[in-house]
């Protein structure tokens, strides 16, 4: 008999600018940012990697939206080296609505993004 598995979800992130959220939502589908277009993929990062991919990528920039991706869907997915030679999640099609497990706003306060508690 198969047992239920109560391990939580990991998630995955991808953070789009106001214009590129618009788009996304609009269409059902991005190939991304221009920096994913040019690299020839779609930036992703882990928990733990999103607060310096804030502080890298997006400072000081209102209007953000985060998006929450089963990387278990996601193919073809790829964990690639990227900064200081930790594995990042990079995406090789599109990203489409279906993908988003849950969304919502990246507020900006006083001393930078407020991520909150994300799983």
């Amino acid at each position: 008999m198969a047992t239920a598995s109560h391990e939580p979800l990991m998630l995955i992130y991808k953070v789009l600018r106001q214009d590129e959220y618009r788009r996304f939502d609009r269409d059902g589908r991005t190939d991304g940012a221009p920096v994913d277009l040019a690299d020839g993929y779609i930036h992703l990062s882990t928990a733990q990697q999103l607060p310096g991919t804030l502080a890298r990528h997006f400072v000081d920039e209102a209007g953000l939206v985060l998006l929450a991706l089963d990387p278990a869907t996601l193919t073809p997915l790829r964990w690639e080296p990227s900064r200081g030679g930790a594995l990042f999640p990079h995406l090789y099609r599109p990203l489409t609505r279906a993908d988003v497990v849950w969304e919502r706003p990246l507020p900006l306060g006083p001393d930078g993004h407020l991520i909150g508690e994300i799983p």
